[in-house]
């Protein structure tokens, strides 16, 4: 069932050239995961396979939920959530797991993409500082004059730290946004200097931590953390795809949301230990227990049953909106960015 409602949203940045995005395909693939080789073809781009902000789509695999639904799942991996984006917008997969917030943008430029189950109700994001410029930036409203790091602009990160700069009185021309990745691109630019703080997600915040390369600004991991920082809850993590495939689809769109609400269930009743278990061990890099600790962290921006958070939409319209002029003329029809109609069945 689908929530009707109109509201107003960004014309973000635009969409990556597609020459870009072919440039990044033999990275994509070298880090694809293929599924049994049994059963429906599905390929799904994630916005960082080892982020654990979108953990259940390589757990989901790792649990046998895809094969158990009768579908060959094959993931496939892009540094940030705008490159997933534009893999799925040109046809190149058929699902991105990646930020919600990518719904609205893409309908601002006439493309009709929707969330069909929603991972998280935080965003799971932190803000860092380096230890250095630590005792210069002790909040969003000292961002002025900042050099602040985003996986990339477009991005998910660009679109938080823009609406945490405004709503601490600091214009978005006030400080410069650099792309650095996440993980060890992300650790470097910390270190060296290029970045005096920025956004990132476990477990490349438990390694700066672990380093003492930086310290925790603002922490978005948790609903309560959402709420402090955004107003309220962010619908985040989620697989989102091209409405009219998902129409035409329906059958294959069921067996992935019943795969990842199970998933979701699985997660809720098992500890970091037990999770981090299940996962690729070069995820955690040689440190288990750090690893693991980085999953903790993060674990209550998750979901249980992959349903849109109440009032979810209208908190992501409102960030958005405050720090993009262009949105005030926009006109987003929030009930076509997401459907219940998948995970309700789930149930």
């Amino acid at each position: 069932m689908r929530k009707s409602a109109r509201y107003s949203t960004l014309a973000a940045a635009g969409l990556l050239a597609l020459s870009s995005l072919t440039a990044c395909a033999n990275d994509a693939a070298s880090t694809a995961s293929t599924g049994s080789g049994k059963g429906t073809k599905v390929k799904i781009m994630v916005g960082g396979l080892d982020k654990v902000i979108y953990m259940p789509a390589m757990l989901t695999q790792r649990l046998g939920y895809f094969d158990a639904e009768g579908l060959n799942v094959e993931l496939l991996t892009e540094p940030a959530g705008v490159q997933a984006e534009t893999a799925l917008v040109a046809g190149q997969v058929q699902g991105t797991v990646g930020f919600y917030d990518h719904t609205l943008d893409l309908q601002t430029k006439g493309k009709a993409v929707e969330s069909v189950v929603q991972f998280s109700h935080a965003p799971g994001e932190v803000e860092v500082v380096s230890t250095k410029a630590a005792g210069d930036i002790t909040s969003p409203k000292d961002f002025k004059g900042k050099k602040l790091g985003i996986t990339s602009l477009g991005s998910s990160t660009d679109f938080l730290t823009k609406y945490l700069a405004v709503k601490n009185g600091v214009k978005v021309s006030d400080f410069s946004p650099v792309a650095v990745g996440a993980g060890a691109t992300f650790i470097s630019a910390l270190q060296q200097g290029s970045i005096d703080g920025g956004m990132t997600t476990d477990p490349t915040v438990a390694t700066i931590l672990d380093k003492k390369a930086g310290k925790v600004l603002v922490d978005m991991r948790t609903p309560e953390g959402s709420q402090k920082a955004l107003g309220g809850p962010y619908p985040s993590s989620s697989l989102y795809m091209q409405t009219d495939w998902v129409n035409s689809h329906k059958d294959t769109v069921q067996k992935l949301v019943n795969a990842f609400v199970k998933t979701l269930k699985w997660m809720s009743t098992h500890s970091a230990a037990e999770i981090a278990a299940k996962m690729p061990a070069d995820y955690a890099q040689g440190d288990k227990a750090l690893y693991t600790q980085s999953i903790r962290s993060t674990l209550p921006m998750f979901t249980d049953d992959g349903v849109m958070p109440e009032n979810g939409p209208e908190t992501v319209e409102k960030v958005l909106k405050a720090f993009n002029t262009n949105i005030q003329n926009a006109d987003v029809d929030l009930s076509k960015t997401y459907t219940t109609e998948f995970v309700e069945a789930a149930k």
